[in-house]
């Protein structure tokens, strides 16, 4: 409603009218919702519309008593028409603003977040008690989350399946493929101890229709289900919001549905960064494009040192392409403690054809023969020809594609959309998850969110509280961390001890023939508590979770360490760990001080 509701105010008597009712010159009454007597808070439903295109709630704009009601079921009514005459408990009615709200210069979201008005600047063809858009991990979440709990809920998503970038072009066909290199490596690897297999024969179609249709189909096709079975209505189409409660949903035939919302979730997600100059050519992918697996290139170059960027090159590597990789930085998956990921590189360059770090990519031209790529640095090669160039230096948040100012909603000048630990952004019914709020850019952060978010729309007392976001790279090693690492501990003055135990110690490493892993505790030297972990090594994303459950739970060096792991298993070297620094270990000999 573009200019707010229509209010006569006589003391604390208040005749409601009809508001701006966007391109409809009227509109019929079909349900009063409200009878005199009756207590009403502000933005509860007085009455509902109905034009020959949608139906909508008309709230009231205060708290206070419905002394009469002024219309009957089966009236037509317009802009300015009295609806009821409400006794106000207000001591002051907000007046609707004269603008539009505009985006507030903020770098965090204030906790006391902005009550906005309700402000339609159109009739909506469909309303609903929480509207999300995106539905990725955080999405789906949040919008299954939201009905399980009672509330009315629109889905909005762009493509058309539902599970967003994580789903069908990211986490889970990547593991797909990352599932089908590790058999082919292990394969390989047991030639060692007297097995030997034949070269393996890649049917690159069949590899990529198990991919879509045997893994990602079969998850949408349960997301699609189980939104059924919750009444999440899902609508196809890029949303854009229009107004503090209203976003306009186009799609691909251009048919525009107006969705109008009590509360909303952003939760719009990121997408590839692009490297400025590049030549428009299908020879140079982003992640997307890598998992549609095309073709396997003879010669892949990397641009990226990153978890997307060694994932993909676990995968071509594994399936036969020659892969180099080159990294701006000195060194791969920064963000980890170096010690932790030399194990990885020290594999990775046995498998590369060539890894190069401090390197930076100066230009690429599109040749009939490859792509024809030139570096810079003090040890960069001299340019070389590739079949294929995978582009993979990070994500950007889609925060400034939503049309989210519309909505008042603050978005600094990257993406990012500020929230308070409730999910709120600077305004009080719009929330926002995921990505587009902030790093890490992580899926299970984004479905911890997405259930916070709309357990707070129904009124829960929650809020974000994790202490220890857990990252995965799933190479070969595995690699992962969480908490607190070493060389965050030293910038922040954080005195700690640190536990490391050696998988070369460890008999089911040693039977699986893998001991280049490890694993490091980082325990705080005042508290005697867990405040960090990483692991690599085989499995080590699985391995992860008992460390975060322990920093979680507060746990010390003595609860882990006399928890009884099973062995022989790689589990049991987080309990080792925890032995080396309490110095009770006997898998290993440590001498006395």
């Amino acid at each position: 409603m573009s200019e707010g509701f229509y209010c006569n105010i006589m003391a604390n008597s208040i005749t409601v009218e009809i508001p701006d009712i966007g391109n409809f010159d009227s509109v019929d009454i079909i349900e009063i919702l409200v009878k005199a007597g009756d207590t009403i808070n502000k933005e509860d439903p007085i009455i509902t519309v109905e034009s020959d295109k949608a139906s909508m709630d008309i709230p009231s704009p205060a708290d206070g008593i419905v002394a009469k009601i002024l219309i009957k079921v089966g009236d037509t009514v317009k802009q300015g028409s009295p609806i009821i005459e409400l006794s106000s408990t207000e001591e002051k009615v907000d007046q609707p603003p004269k603008e539009k709200p505009i985006a507030a210069e903020k770098s965090v979201a204030e906790k006391s977040a902005e009550k906005a008005e309700v402000i339609n600047v159109h009739a909506s063809d469909l309303n609903c008690d929480v509207a999300v858009l995106g539905s990725g991990p955080g999405g789906y979440t949040a919008a299954f989350r939201a009905a399980d709990l009672g509330k009315s809920v629109i889905l909005i998503e762009r493509y058309s399946t539902i599970g967003g970038v994580c789903l069908n072009v990211g986490c889970i066909p990547s593991k797909a493929l990352l599932h089908t290199a590790k058999v082919i490596t292990d394969a390989e690897d047991t030639g060692s101890h007297g097995v030997t297999f034949t070269k393996p024969e890649i049917d690159i179609e069949k590899l990529r229709d198990w991919k879509s249709n045997k893994v990602v189909k079969k998850l949408t096709m349960g997301l699609t289900q189980m939104a059924k079975q919750r009444g999440v209505q899902v609508i196809e189409g890029q949303g854009q919001f229009i107004s503090a409660n209203q976003i306009s949903v186009t799609a691909k035939d251009g048919l525009q549905t107006i969705v109008g919302f009590q509360s909303a979730i952003i939760a719009a997600g990121s997408q590839p960064t692009k490297i400025p100059g590049t030549p428009v050519d299908d020879r140079i992918m982003d992640s997307t494009g890598a998992l549609e697996l095309k073709d396997i290139p003879k010669k892949l170059l990397i641009i990226g040192g990153g978890i997307i960027g060694l994932e993909m090159g676990t995968v071509y590597d594994a399936l036969g392409s020659k892969v180099s990789l080159v990294e701006l930085t000195d060194g791969l998956i920064q963000g980890c403690d170096r010690d932790m990921v030399r194990p990885l590189h020290k594999r990775m360059a046995k498998r590369f054809e060539n890894i190069w770090l401090a390197t930076k990519v100066s230009k690429m031209e599109a040749k009939k023969e490859g792509i024809l790529v030139y570096f810079e640095g003090a040890d960069a090669p001299k340019e070389a020809l590739f079949d294929r160039v995978l582009v993979a230096v990070g994500r950007k948040p889609n925060g400034l594609n939503v049309g989210a100012d519309k909505a008042g909603v603050a978005v600094d000048s990257q993406g990012f959309i500020a929230t308070d630990k409730q999910m709120r952004t600077n305004i009080n019914h719009i929330y926002a998850i995921g990505d587009i709020i902030g790093q890490p850019m992580l899926a299970h952060k984004a479905t911890h969110e997405g259930k916070i978010a709309a357990e707070v729309i129904a009124g829960e007392k929650v809020e974000f509280q994790a202490m220890a976001i857990p990252s995965v790279a799933y190479t070969d090693p595995e690699l992962a961390w969480a908490g607190i690492t070493e060389e965050e501990a030293r910038e922040k003055n954080i005195e700690i001890e640190k536990a490391v135990f050696p998988w070369a110690a460890s008999g089911r490493a040693i039977s699986t023939n893998r001991t280049e892993g490890m694993t490091k505790l980082i325990f705080d030297k005042k508290t005697d508590r867990i405040i960090g972990a990483a692991i690599v090594g085989t499995n080590a994303g699985e391995l992860i979770a008992e460390t975060v459950l322990s920093i979680e739970m507060g746990a010390d060096a003595h609860d882990i360490g006399l928890s009884i792991h099973p062995h022989p298993t790689l589990s049991e070297s987080i309990a080792m760990a925890s032995e080396m620094k309490e110095g009770t270990i006997t898998d290993l000999y440590i001498k006395k001080r």
